[in-house]
């Protein structure tokens, strides 16, 4: 985006599906229509040009490999600002060659070290997409389907078609009713999607995601998936991201990632990662390409020490790739299909927040029993006895004031509860009043009320309080009752980027722990304890981008 027209309103609205929406009937991307065209490619001297023998036709520039036409029933889709769609923002010169066997037609692109491909299969609107980076050689870390202006209209979180100022940088809007907008408001986890796009017009155009085995994060990582303006739109699969980004970036094969076309409805199930088979990819010579045979799984009896109000996820990781899968809400019994043979951490969370680890092995063709998991209980937080409690520890700030808003706004947007304001234990509202977040510059010195018992007040205690990320090494440091203020507490390694800013409150979950002297307590019981929080850093600019940390739990250990 450039200059004013960036920002103009566009009058003409049309709905648009979530990238989670279940509609009442799924279109059938894989089903041949009854009157197909021709399946396979011409060359037209700049570009290959392939017909899926379906609705849909693409052409590849065999230049640089971007993708430059994205005909679908006649209309062309692609392309905003004179820009094509492509791996991060071109890859420029490129050797580009194509083949055909049977019903596939691959066409793939090497630009240095870096791989890309694309193939189409006889009869599908689908493109189907790999892309295996070997090194950091090349600056390759999303690729962008960019669409055409007015084929599709929003004004959800991650769209600013109908905003008029900036907030922050360039890619944070506020419209005129004050609500904000960015293509980093997704509001969703990688975990929590399959596919992101719109629909409109009988017309549904979707990215569905790949399994994200060399991506970086986790299950519980945010970043952009799409972006729509009076310029155009714009749907990612991010390879690598580095925003509020808690791990090194992985090397090797990404994907497949789906460009899929439909009737309006949701694309086939059968895309999505978890189901998606490509057999027919096995022998196309893809780089880094591991066939299913080739791949073990794990399979864990179950999960004791859970606290059933949650969600439980494992993960596995190592510095070459990354899964994930839900546990069984009724015996905590998982399954993750799929895996590279190698030594991976197995967390299981509580919620986000880590609660135990352990190491696996997997080979290929094999699965890898673990028996159940015993959760010790000082593992979870939540189990020491307490005084008092502001949230449960879940490694998010979920509960807290703004909480759920951050992750598809600004905090200076309209529908923000005021930042400031104080906290009374016993009141009832302790972690409503809570603010989510706190900064150095808008509400550090956040006062939290609460009584003691004689017995109480005539010991020492440890006051926690649990952070999920922080910008500018913002962390907490606490003064009781005016009478003891604590050490500045050494900041926890965190993402160097902005995050609470744009839609994330994930990075590193840490503790701090403060050992209160019974001296800095009250004797008198009716009254009030005042705990006061400030942010210290020697770090950040103003307001919002002031060294802030985003708030778990904050208790008081009996």
């Amino acid at each position: 985006m450039s200059g004013s027209d960036s920002r103009r309103p566009v009058r003409r609205r049309t709905f648009v599906l979530g990238a989670a929406a279940a509609p009442a009937a799924l279109a059938g991307p894989l089903a041949v229509p009854a009157a197909a065209a021709a399946f396979g490619y011409t060359d037209d001297g700049s570009h290959y040009v392939v017909d899926t023998g379906a609705a849909l036709v693409f052409k590849v520039a065999k230049a640089t490999g971007d993708l430059t036409s994205l005909l679908y029933r006649g209309v062309e889709y692609q392309g905003y600002g004179g820009m094509n769609s492509h791996v991060e923002s071109g890859l420029g010169s490129s050797t580009v060659t194509v083949a055909q066997s049977g019903a596939t037609i691959l066409i793939s692109v090497t630009h240095g070290t870096l791989r890309h491909y694309y193939a189409a299969r006889s009869g599908e609107n689908n493109v189907y997409l790999w892309t295996h980076k070997a090194d950091a050689s090349v600056s390759a870390t999303r690729y962008i389907v960019r669409v055409k202006a007015g084929r599709f209209l929003n004004d959800e979180p991650d769209s600013y078609t109908y905003t008029d100022r900036t907030v922050e940088a360039s890619d944070v809007f506020a419209k005129p009713d004050g609500q904000t907008r960015s293509k980093h408001y997704s509001r969703l986890r990688v975990m929590d999607y399959d596919y992101i796009g719109w629909a409109a017009g009988g017309v549904g155009l979707w990215m569905v995601r790949s399994n994200h085995e060399k991506a970086s994060g986790g299950p519980f990582y945010r970043s952009l998936l799409r972006h729509q303006s009076a310029d155009g739109g714009g749907l990612y699969e991010i390879l690598y991201y580095g925003q509020n980004q808690t791990e090194a970036q992985r090397f090797g094969l990404q994907g497949p990632y789906v460009i899929a076309f439909t009737d309006g409805g949701a694309p086939s199930s059968a895309l999505f990662a978890r189901n998606l088979t490509t057999a027919w990819a096995d022998r196309l010579g893809i780089a880094g390409y591991v066939a299913s045979g080739g791949r073990g799984r794990v399979a864990g009896a179950g999960i004791t020490g859970r606290d059933t109000a949650y969600p439980y996820t494992v993960g596995l990781a190592n510095a070459a790739a990354q899964y994930w899968g839900s546990a069984r809400a009724s015996d905590g019994s998982f399954s993750i299909a799929g895996v590279l043979p190698g030594t991976y951490t197995l967390t299981v969370h509580k919620s986000e927040l880590a609660v135990y680890s352990t190491q696996v092995t997997v080979s290929a063709g094999g699965t890898t029993t673990v028996n159940p998991i015993a959760v010790p209980s000082s593992n979870d937080p939540a189990n020491a006895r307490a005084i008092w409690r502001v949230n449960d520890w879940t490694g998010t700030p979920s509960g807290f004031k703004n909480a759920d808003l951050m992750t598809y706004a600004h905090p200076s947007d309209v529908r923000a509860a005021a930042w400031t304001g104080n906290v009374v234990i016993g009141s009832g509202s302790e972690t409503s009043a809570f603010p989510c977040y706190l900064w150095k510059d808008v509400n550090s010195g956040l006062l939290v009320y609460f009584r003691l018992t004689a017995a109480q007040a005539a010991a020492a205690h440890t006051l926690r309080i649990g952070v999920t990320t922080a910008y500018a090494n913002g962390r907490p440091q606490v003064v009781v009752n005016d009478a003891w203020t604590s050490a500045v507490p050494s900041p926890p390694a965190q993402p160097s980027t902005r995050s609470l800013t744009n839609g994330s409150y994930r990075g590193n979950n840490h503790t701090f722990a403060y050992s209160v002297p019974a001296s800095a307590w009250l004797t008198d019981t009716s009254r009030y304890n005042v705990l006061r929080i400030d942010v210290v850093s020697g770090s950040g600019a103003a307001s919002f981008l002031s060294a802030g940390t985003a708030i778990d739990a904050v208790d008081l250990l009996d």
